[in-house]
């Protein structure tokens, strides 16, 4: 049995529908159908979701307009397939209700008009599956049990739902609908509904996979594959055929956008393989993610990934090293002003955290780096605000003598300076720092020297164990 998650991009109007609907007719496996919110049909086009956050937020007589523009976007698609005024009022009812029904608070009444463009859409897609004579039900989280944190639009989901989704893997093995789920909420212990973070219906076909002990997670976007590099810098880079969880992992966290990084840790922790495929062409094989004791790279590096969104901090102060408790003062006041960091590296005499650009509004920077300044009297500080962050990464460099040099050297060549290096223990991943100017053409370099030269990979013995008698 298999779990097929839908996003946006593959529900944006009828032509789409058509599409997924074809998908899922080509494989009986397929019981489970998680959706997401219609994404945009043109460039100019709004998200569902988007309007619904205008609509949560408007009032009188432009919320009634958005409200129309909103039911508007699914009767074009419900009309295409027939469903009549009768089966449909009620979509449009759920939405003319929103502004009227009562809430726990602003954020739980945010989290419940966005959650309503997942919603209508399963609901949506199942009258439209059971008009083409393929039985189909609507399937609530509330009913599956999907239970998380009082987070309204950031939760997380309790370990009480892996329970809950053991019972219902026995109702849909007994029944023969597909079961068509609502991505990116679920509800408290005590009822109210709340949302996931960003990529949330990623996390709902994840959970649900890993839940209901599926033999794959599908994901399906709008791109054949994973790619070797981001196809925006690098003109037609290699796909990838299969890959481990912690390449993935790594590559997201630098900018992979198939995923969120922390979208997919269900299924990981379910060890379900995930395979991420195109709607437009599912015959297409896709990059299959599994454990890495099922992953047999075959090249050094199996990508090469850039992220621009980090910011700098550099600090140094002589024999910084010998001053006890000088990292834990920093800490402090990190903590102070709710800040959490990236990375730090440090030297004997200085050291450089690295944020998350989006962890620091423009206005409480300075407070940040007066209260450093003043707590920690460093003899310089500097705030770098071009900083970017290139991950590559490959099971294939765990075992491999002189991968950094291999990868420094086009840098060198090409006058762009490393601002730190870090090779993790696993090996199989080196983070590298430069400008944010220069990351597409480090990422440019790195791709054409790893994948632009014949595949290499000779077989090493393990290391031999010493014992000391």
């Amino acid at each position: 049995m298999k779990v097929i998650k839908f996003g946006g991009s593959s529900l944006a109007d009828a032509t789409h529908f058509n599409d997924v609907i074809k998908v899922l007719q080509m494989d009986a496996s397929r019981r489970v159908v998680v959706v997401s919110a219609p994404g945009k049909c043109a460039t100019d086009d709004e998200k569902v979701t988007d309007l619904l956050i205008e609509y949560a937020r408007s009032h009188d007589k432009a919320q009634k307009e958005i409200g129309e523009r909103i039911i508007n976007r699914y009767q074009q698609i419900a009309t295409a397939f027939h469903i009549t005024a009768a089966q449909f009022d009620p979509l449009a009812e759920q939405i003319l209700a929103l502004p009227t029904a009562s809430f726990h608070g602003p954020a739980f009444r945010m989290a419940t008009f966005k959650a309503h463009g997942e919603k209508l859409n399963a609901q949506l897609l199942a009258l439209i599956l059971n008009a083409k004579g393929m039985p189909a039900r609507y399937v609530d989280p509330h009913e599956l049990g999907l239970i998380a944190t009082q987070e309204p639009n950031n939760a997380t989901v309790l370990t009480q739902t892996y329970t809950h989704l053991a019972v219902a893997r026995h109702q849909l093995m007994a029944e023969r609908d597909l079961w068509v789920v609502p991505g990116f909420f679920a509800y408290t212990l005590s009822g109210q509904l709340v949302t996931f973070s960003r990529g949330g219906s990623d996390i709902t076909g994840a959970i649900l996979a890993r839940g209901l002990h599926a033999s794959e997670y599908e994901n399906f976007t709008d791109v054949d594959s994973i790619y070797a590099a981001n196809p925006n810098i690098v003109t037609n880079p290699a796909p990838i055929s299969k890959m481990s969880y912690v390449e993935m992992r790594e590559l997201s966290y630098a900018g992979f956008s198939v995923f969120h990084d922390e979208a997919i840790i269900p299924a990981i922790e379910g060890q379900v393989p995930i395979c991420v495929k195109n709607t437009n062409h599912p015959s297409a094989p896709g990059t299959l993610i599994v454990p890495t004791s099922q992953s047999q790279p075959k090249r050094v590096i199996t990508g090469v990934a850039s992220s621009k969104r980090f910011a700098a901090l550099y600090l140094h102060r002589y024999l910084l090293n010998r001053e006890v408790g000088f990292t834990l003062k920093l800490l402090k006041i990190l903590f102070r002003y709710h800040i959490s960091y990236e990375h730090m590296p440090s030297g004997i005499d200085d050291l450089t955290i690295i944020f998350d650009r989006n962890q620091i509004p423009s206005d409480v920077l300075p407070h940040l780096l007066a209260d450093i300044k003043a707590t920690l009297q460093p003899d310089r500080l500097q705030w770098i605000d071009d900083y970017a962050i290139l991950m590559v990464v490959g099971e294939g460099m765990r075992n491999q003598v002189g991968v950094i040099d291999r990868i420094l050297h086009p840098l060198a060549t090409h006058h762009i300076g490393v601002q730190m290096i870090n090779q993790g223990a696993s090996r199989i991943s080196i983070m590298i720092g430069v400008r944010e100017a220069q990351a597409d053409d480090a990422v440019r370099l790195i791709y054409n020297d790893f994948f632009n030269q014949p595949v290499a990979l000779p077989q090493r013995q393990p290391a031999q164990e010493v014992t000391h008698g």
